[in-house]
């Protein structure tokens, strides 16, 4: 059977990745398009499937946004060495600049519901607890590298400037310069880890 005219063939999703398929889509429509082109026959559309499909997945606009943060931010932590888990400051977040290069939909679908957020605050509720992830990698990590406590403060300040980077990258490329930057930090990080290392 032949679609008709001026009709994108739809593309086919194989069973056991059908959802996460149609979570990629749900970020891509939003990266795209702001968080008001998020409908189910945006998705659908997107991922090549039926409206209905995404309806029998999700059941309700609230559940997509949900869980495509959700996804979403499993993607970022698990490609962008946050968490190395080594406590070594010259592998702490070494992935960042690949991960953007490699998946920019998935950063500005971020960026996108944050500053939706401010405008919609029922959505500080799909994101708090999510971000919380960001925030408590982060402590982990320099808890690793840093003798001493680390405080909420000083872990906010590390993943900002990683959050600030990462949106650099996003809207002006310059790969370079952020790989510098990432750089420097490391080192900033490597001198503290140094010196309270003096002081105990």
């Amino acid at each position: 059977m032949t679609e008709p005219a001026g009709r994108r063939p739809r593309k086919r999703v194989n069973y056991g990745t059908g959802r996460e398929a149609l979570l990629e889509a749900a970020v891509r429509v939003v990266a795209r398009g702001g968080l008001r082109r998020l409908t189910y026959r945006a998705v659908a559309e997107e991922a090549g499937v039926t409206h209905g499909l995404v309806v029998h997945h999700f059941g309700s606009r609230d559940a997509l946004i949900e869980e495509a943060v959700a996804h979403a931010i499993r993607s970022s932590l698990s490609s962008s060495a946050l968490e190395p888990g080594t406590g070594r400051a010259a592998d702490f977040s070494v992935g960042l600049t690949d991960m953007v290069e490699s998946g920019p939909d998935l950063q500005a679908f971020q960026y996108e519901l944050l500053l939706e957020a401010r405008r919609r605050p029922e959505l500080l509720t799909h994101l708090r607890s999510l971000y919380d992830e960001y925030f408590d990698a982060t402590r982990r990590e320099l808890t690793q590298m840093l003798p001493g406590p680390v405080g909420e403060g000083l872990s906010r300040m590390v993943f900002a400037t990683l959050e600030g980077l990462v949106l650099h990258q996003l809207v002006f490329g310059e790969r370079e310069v952020i790989d510098e930057a990432l750089d420097e930090l490391r080192s900033v990080l490597g001198l503290l880890a140094e010196r309270r290392d003096g002081e105990a």
